[in-house]
């Protein structure tokens, strides 16, 4: 069974680089504090790298 990983936005993408917020959009995230599920895959790990200044993550 593939490992779970909830990430949850903690910080504003505002005055970020646009990366950032295309990141963090494509994750499924919408606006602050909302929390998403995700398998933990290489790709969803990488992104959650790139933005880890801005997330939370905890494993389900």
């Amino acid at each position: 069974m593939t490992d779970r990983i909830k990430i949850t936005q903690i910080r504003s993408t505002i005055g970020r680089p646009a990366k950032h917020g295309r990141i963090i959009r494509s994750l499924g995230i919408r606006k602050m504090h909302q929390t998403v599920e995700h398998n933990a895959d290489p790709v969803i790990l990488g992104q959650i790298k790139k933005v880890s200044h801005l997330v939370k993550v905890e494993e389900v």
